[in-house]
């Protein structure tokens, strides 16, 4: 009798410890992978808890799925108010509310930290970063939702995934915490994109890759290689230039979405275009190395 007793204490401090581990939903692991960078980026721009930004967006778009999030790319339930772009209508607290539409996902977190830095919202930014319950309870109070339990629905979802880790990140890819705007030897720093989980700027007259590295903190060469190119080569205005190492494929979104050749476009620029090695296009479609592309061809990229 005492031998059972002692093996159902241990599997219910078992079933305690894994709880958490058992109530992870995989649509929510996946929306963590997927965002948790931009959530960084914004943190150090703007100081605002990734934990804090993951778990809104995950609670606010039902970890993407909500016809928000799919057909207006608004993660965090953002109405229009004094918006002046794209919309779109849904019920919410009253019948068919205006909401904000978005190009991306990227769009609607940043205008999440933008929509944050308002008067409303300024006592939280005397918290600590690492402070997520402060955090949650602090955009209750101040009105950010009319649920009661948003502050603790917040909490539990960022203990239950770990989200708090994030929040302790001091640099993300340190060009990451660069501020946009500022002058860099008399002229605006270059604005910041994602593509292909990358982060890309546009190339500018009179940029090279030693210009840009010194930009954002990373040397000629390496960079010239992240875009399969030598550190003297000549830079022309528009040419897209990555920050990281070009991945394997292209968005899933391209899976059944090939390339259709046109007319003036070399491997190199849909590659670029895509944000995928050169080889890895080259194999994707058995293609020999002297392969020059004709308008009409049809290539895989994902």
């Amino acid at each position: 009798m005492v031998r059972l007793l002692h093996i159902i204490i241990i599997l219910l401090l078992f079933a305690v410890q894994t709880f958490p581990q058992q109530r992870q939903n995989s649509a929510y692991q996946a929306y963590i992978r997927k965002y948790k960078d931009i959530a960084i980026e914004q943190m150090l721009r703007h100081n605002i808890p990734a934990s804090i930004t993951l778990a809104q967006g995950l609670l606010e778009s039902g970890a993407g799925r909500s016809s928000l999030a799919t057909r207006g790319n608004n993660h965090f339930g953002i109405k229009c108010h004094d918006w002046t772009g794209p919309s779109m209508r849904r019920d919410d607290d009253e019948r068919n509310e205006c909401f904000r539409v978005y190009r991306n996902a990227r769009e609607s977190y940043e205008d999440h930290s933008v929509f944050l830095k308002k008067k409303r919202y300024s006592s939280l930014f005397s918290l600590r970063r690492t402070d997520y319950k402060g955090w949650a309870r602090g955009l209750k109070a101040c009105g950010y939702a009319t649920n009661p339990q948003y502050a603790s629905r917040l909490i539990d979802i960022i203990e239950t995934y770990g989200l708090d880790k994030y929040d302790k990140a001091s640099s993300y890819d340190r060009f990451i915490a660069k501020h946009e705007g500022t002058v860099i030897e008399g002229y605006a720093a270059h604005v910041i994109d994602y593509r292909n989980k990358n982060y890309y700027v546009v190339a500018r007259n009179g940029d090279t890759f030693a210009s840009i590295g010194k930009e954002f903190d990373v040397s000629a060469r390496k960079l010239a290689r992240y875009n399969e190119r030598d550190k003297k080569d000549v830079l022309h205005n528009g040419d897209i230039v990555y920050l990281k190492k070009k991945r394997s494929g292209a968005e899933k979104i391209y899976k059944r979405k090939p390339h259709i050749v046109k007319a003036g476009e070399s491997l190199y620029d849909i590659s670029q275009k895509y944000g995928i090695r050169l080889k890895y296009l080259y194999k994707k479609n058995k293609l020999s190395p002297d392969y020059v592309p004709r308008v009409g061809d049809v290539l895989k990229v994902y």
